[in-house]
């Protein structure tokens, strides 16, 4: 009879006294034994509500490596390695919407049985959130009051408030391909959230009806358009599992809960992007 072992393929490595394994370059240690319920006694399903969220916060992380990366290939006017970065974005926006059906598995009795013990801890203090908020546009000076006891969370948020956004980038980059991108938008102030721009508006849509003529141009659009409506559906899926789990009941961390995640819905990052199918046709 064959053992297990010896099923193994032969060039199989075992030995790892000297060698690095899969747990020590993941730290799965470390990874592993992050994961401290509070409640008292342990429930169940709050094993579940933790690794929920670290596993978004894992996505995030990498969702913000990627719109940097994106934005500087913009900096750098290669809009190849730009639309790469934004296409891999995409690709995780997409399981972290489905990664919301995990946590939609919990019921409302299971939910009260650990909720009181969060206290005041809510996704609201996601700064890594917040970031990707500030790269794309959404930008809300009043959001780093939250953070002011996390002086390194602050400091992110501060310094991505100053800085252009991926949106910005991308008007400079075709500005300096020759583009007539009007000043209002090279010479905006960064640290305040775009708003829609007539002048904008007329080039957005000189490119939509004539796509042809600048189809690298056209073609980023879409990937842009995407990109917001990949963040609306994961946080209408994030509304849909509030309302499911607690309701209209008040967040925990003090925010309106479901009527917050309902206003959000409202924000844009790139309102020329979605107001130009308005006029389009016309």
């Amino acid at each position: 009879m064959t053992s297990q072992r010896d099923a193994l393929d032969g060039d199989i490595v075992t030995d790892f006294s000297s060698r690095m394994s899969y747990g020590a370059y993941l730290d799965l240690d470390t990874l592993l034994s992050a994961q401290h319920p509070v409640s008292r006694p342990e429930q169940h399903d709050e094993l579940l509500f933790i690794i929920q969220h670290q596993t978004t916060e894992l996505w995030l992380k990498l969702v913000l490596h990627e719109l940097r990366a994106a934005r500087a290939a913009f900096d750098a006017d290669d809009l190849g390695v730009a639309l790469k970065c934004i296409a891999r974005v995409k690709h995780i926006q997409k399981t972290l919407t489905e990664q919301w059906s995990v946590l939609a598995t919990l019921t409302p009795t299971e939910y009260a049985q650990f909720r009181d013990f969060l206290g005041s801890s809510s996704g609201f203090q996601s700064y890594q959130y917040r970031a990707i908020e500030f790269i794309l546009g959404n930008k809300n000076a009043a959001v780093l009051r939250v953070f002011e006891s996390d002086a390194s969370a602050h400091e992110v948020l501060d310094t991505l408030m100053r800085e252009p956004t991926l949106y910005d980038a991308f008007w400079q980059h075709l500005a300096r391909t020759g583009l007539a991108v009007p000043r209002s938008m090279l010479e905006r102030d960064v640290t305040r959230a775009h708003t829609l721009d007539s002048e904008l508006l007329t080039l957005v849509q000189s490119i939509y009806e004539a796509p042809e003529e600048h189809w690298s141009v056209y073609e980023t659009f879409e990937e842009l358009v995407d990109l917001e409506e990949n963040f609306q559906l994961w946080r209408f899926r994030h509304l849909r599992t509030v309302l499911r789990v607690i309701g209209r009941r008040s967040g925990t961390g003090g925010s309106s809960g479901a009527g917050f995640l309902q206003r959000a819905l409202e924000h844009t990052y790139f309102p020329e992007l979605f107001a130009v199918r308005t006029w389009t046709g016309h």
